[in-house]
């Protein structure tokens, strides 16, 4: 396309100013799940509203009966595809605190050994910092061309990191306004740090919090010890019993819909340089758990999960108290593969709780998200396309593979709003997302704004 030079050039030129409008962003504690953080939530709505609209998008904040959306029209050519791009704008709480480096709100660009930089803080690969990235190649095609190769309407999110309560009804509600052609997604990886990669398969997701009630109060351990029910030890055995000795999930049911992956796709994933040793060896972990005689990447891509996401219950402050607690509390999460339905996967575990409930105990149930897995089709023109733009920018050529995480937006798109989605991101597995020390390599923040580029000047090309 005329001009993409012009743009690369444009965004290397431009590139530390990038990264200030990044650490404007993220020094705002956009935290969706704690009410304690709203204000900040609407002003990281606010700043993208006003960003978007200095470069020239129609830009508006738009209300929820939770977190604001951002939502933004540019035009592009005339007879130019419309593109919908999807990020979201708040994050995961930065507990626990004494483990950061430093303030997970005080961004920094650091300079490894290796002579590579990266930048830290909460928000800088999920999802702020990926989010940029195409804002950064819109704002350069802009500068330097005057209008986009593509229609885009970006639509960012203020709840992805609290189950998105308002979405779905937002979605409804703006049909016409939020369909295109195709959807563009950045919230995923790349295969590693020279090799871009599309995601063509997402695992579904079931979120359930549990409580487990028995007596009236917290008891002493002393006086009631061995005659009354331990609601602690009660949700302990009922969360074990969740897997067999093989690490196979025990819930009726559980496995409907879940066909062996075809032997030609386990034989390409066999082929990825994938070290097993060195994939958990990087958070300290040696050997692989799960589902016996499964391949990593098959127990990460193809096969469904249950697992214990958190545990409360009795006394959890310093020092030491002698009680049976009146409740227990956990949070469990199910990752969902191929046609596994999300309601019978709920249903399924309520009533296997249910069922190991002894006397005097009682269950409570609070659903937290729930989504069906996402297969896209590999032979799909704009994949292709997409994949062939990003191969043009990285030393090695772009790969499809499965993820592992669950974007639930994907299949709302599609099923909601009648358009696939391109998955494109420029994380890397070590980039501490949800956890402490979270960082984004500079090379995925430079070059993700260049592979944007590329691929909005594929795709007005494409369909020109």
């Amino acid at each position: 396309m005329a001009g993409l030079d012009s743009v690369l050039s444009c965004l290397d030129l431009n590139l530390d100013r990038s990264v200030d409008r990044l650490f404007d962003l993220l020094r705002i504690p956009s935290i969706s799940t704690d009410p304690a953080y709203a204000s900040d939530c609407r002003r990281a709505a606010d700043w993208l509203q006003k960003d978007l609209a200095a470069i020239g998008f129609d830009a508006s904040v738009r209300e929820t009966p939770g977190h604001p959306m951002v939502v933004a029209h540019r035009k592009g050519t005339d007879g130019a595809p419309h593109v919908l791009f999807y990020g979201h704008y708040d994050v995961q709480p930065v507990d626990p605190l004494p483990l950061w480096d430093n303030d997970p709100f005080d961004p920094r660009r650091v300079t490894m050994p290796d002579g590579t930089e990266r930048l830290t803080g909460r928000g800088t690969a999920d999802d702020k910092g990926q989010l940029m990235t195409f804002v950064e190649a819109c704002r350069a095609f802009i500068a330097e061309t005057g209008s986009l190769p593509v229609t885009v309407t970006i639509f960012l999110e203020g709840e992805e990191e609290s189950g998105s309560p308002s979405l779905l009804p937002f979605l409804d509600a703006n049909r016409e306004e939020l369909s295109a052609d195709v959807a563009l997604i950045c919230d995923t990886n790349m295969w590693d740090r020279e090799t871009p990669a599309i995601s063509t398969g997402l695992r579904g997701l079931v979120g359930e919090q549990l409580t487990i009630r028995a007596a009236s109060m917290d008891l002493h351990s002393g006086y009631f010890g061995g005659a009354a029910a331990n609601p602690i030890h009660v949700l302990a055995k009922i969360l074990a019993d969740l897997h067999d000795a093989a690490g196979r999930v025990t819930l009726p049911g559980f496995y409907d819909g879940v066909p062996e992956l075809p032997e030609e796709v386990r034989a390409s994933w066999a082929t990825l340089p994938f070290s097993e040793k060195e994939f958990l060896g990087s958070v300290g972990l040696s050997v692989p758990s799960g589902e016996k005689g499964r391949s990593v990447l098959e127990q990460t891509w193809s096969r469904p999960t249950a697992e214990v996401n958190g545990i409360e219950g009795g006394y959890t402050g310093k020092g030491f108290k002698t009680v049976i607690a009146a409740e227990a509390h956990a949070k469990v999460s199910f990752r969902l593969v191929f046609d596994q339905d999300p309601a019978k996967i709920r249903e399924s575990f309520r009533a296997f709780v249910q069922e190991r409930l002894p006397a005097d105990c009682t269950a409570e149930f609070h659903e937290h998200g729930g989504s069906p897995a996402i297969q896209l089709p590999f032979d799909s023109p704009v994949l292709r396309t997409a994949r062939e733009a990003l191969s043009a920018e990285w030393p090695k050529p772009a790969v499809m593979i499965g993820m592992g995480g669950s974007i639930p937006v994907v299949g709302e798109f599609k099923r909601r709003l009648g358009m696939p989605s391109l998955l494109i991101g420029f994380g890397l597995g070590d980039d501490r997302i949800h956890s402490p020390n979270e960082k984004y390599e500079m090379s995925s923040f430079a070059k993700g704004q260049r592979s944007w580029a590329r691929v909005l000047a594929a795709l007005g090309e494409k369909r020109a």
